[in-house]
């Protein structure tokens, strides 16, 4: 995260005794940390031991996402056709996945008590629709469409949803961290006057009061591809206070500043995110370039070394024939790709675009899963004949 930031009461003094108001009590302090020691931390102050825990049993999710059979090709599926609902947990169904990275989305129709957290991986939340809050430890971050949330790993956390008639979830999961690029910032971390964003701009959660309730609480807990049910005799989110700069964090795709050009400016000008094995970026409404002969529409494109998924989100998409607002294509890396016929020359003398998309790199190849091949445009493939 950019910034440091502190909610509710902690000690003046770090690793120092911190008393609950009998005098007598310890709060027990968490410290949190990323790459071992080397990386963003915060120190969280618990009114009850965060160790605690009443029952552990493994959860036996079957796994029939699997499409072993799938062929070399580029695809595009209507993630809106699936049929699959629930909260949001339950809801996630994986599209496209490798060893370090999994896409799914979530249409959520279900409130749930129940917690989450993935002990495996980071995550990036994208609202696509519906409005609502995310609770954790560090507090509340409220969200509505457009915000991208990302919550640390093995954060424990709930969401839920202010209606659930219409709500849809873009997760990616990743085995490292959601990291600011480092040429955005300078040597102080401070972002840099060329950056797409700025600190302003990114939401830290506001103060959630503590919850000292005791009883059975059910707390999903994935470790990569298992999944485990922990009940906790005390409520998660029993923290009086903490500091530091790992917290869940939002920002909105529209916030995001764009880059235009004399001609073609290629994708890592869109870069959001970075992790270490793939990268994020935003696609946002932006001016055309301004060389008297530009086309606007991307060239076509080899990538040797990663695939290419675009989701998108909402407006115009001037480079593709057929996607619709929750679309995902894939370009394997290894296959050329670029725009349609037609979508060149159509570019040309074109002023802007206005349309909103969410890209993900990344080095290793994806695997398309079962939810790809029932809802794919099957007519994708050719559409460059």
């Amino acid at each position: 995260m950019p910034f440091y930031h502190r909610l509710g009461e902690i000690p003046r003094v770090k690793h120092t005794t911190f008393y609950q108001p009998d005098g007598k009590t310890l709060y027990r302090e968490e410290l949190v940390t990323s790459k071992g020691f080397s990386g963003t931390y915060s120190i969280l102050y618990h009114h009850f031991l965060p160790t605690a825990v009443k029952s552990v049993k493994e959860l036996r999710v079957k796994d029939n996402h699997a499409w072993p059979e799938a062929p070399a090709l580029y695809y595009h599926c209507y993630t809106d056709l699936s049929k699959k609902t629930g909260d949001f947990i339950s809801a996630r169904e994986d599209f496209l996945v490798n060893s370090t990275c999994k896409i799914s989305c979530a249409r959520v129709t279900e409130n749930t008590d129940t917690f989450y957290r993935n002990g495996g991986g980071s995550e990036y939340i994208f609202i696509h629709q519906g409005t609502g809050t995310l609770y954790s430890p560090f507090g509340q971050n409220n969200f509505g469409p457009g915000d991208q949330i990302v919550v640390p790993r093995a954060t424990t956390y709930q969401m839920k949803f202010d209606d659930l008639t219409r709500n849809k979830l873009m997760i990616i999961e990743s085995d490292s961290a959601f990291e600011i690029p480092g040429h955005y910032k300078n040597e102080y971390g401070q972002l840099l006057e060329h950056a797409p964003y700025s600190e302003r701009v990114f939401r830290a959660p506001a103060y959630l009061e503590p919850n000292t309730a005791k009883g059975d609480f059910r707390i999903i807990v994935k470790m990569k591809d298992r999944f485990f049910e922990h009940i906790v005799p005390h409520h998660p989110f029993g923290v009086v206070g903490w500091d530091g700069y790992l917290y869940p964090f939002t920002f909105n795709i529209k916030d995001y500043h764009p880059k235009v050009g004399r001609i073609h400016l290629p994708p890592p000008v869109h870069l959001l995110y970075k992790t270490s094995t793939f990268v994020v970026c935003n696609f946002v409404p932006r001016l055309f370039d301004f060389h008297e002969n530009a086309i606007p529409a991307p060239y076509f494109h080899s990538n040797i070394d990663s695939d290419e998924v675009l989701y998108y989100v909402e407006g115009d998409f001037m480079s593709r024939k057929g996607v619709k607002e929750g679309s995902i294509t894939l370009h394997p890396g290894g296959m050329p790709h670029g725009p349609q016929p037609g979508k060149t020359e159509a570019s040309i003398g074109a002023r802007a675009t206005e349309e909103y998309a969410v890209m993900i790199d990344t080095y290793e190849a994806l695997r398309p899963t079962l939810a790809v091949k029932e809802t794919i445009d099957k007519d994708y493939a050719k559409s460059w004949l």
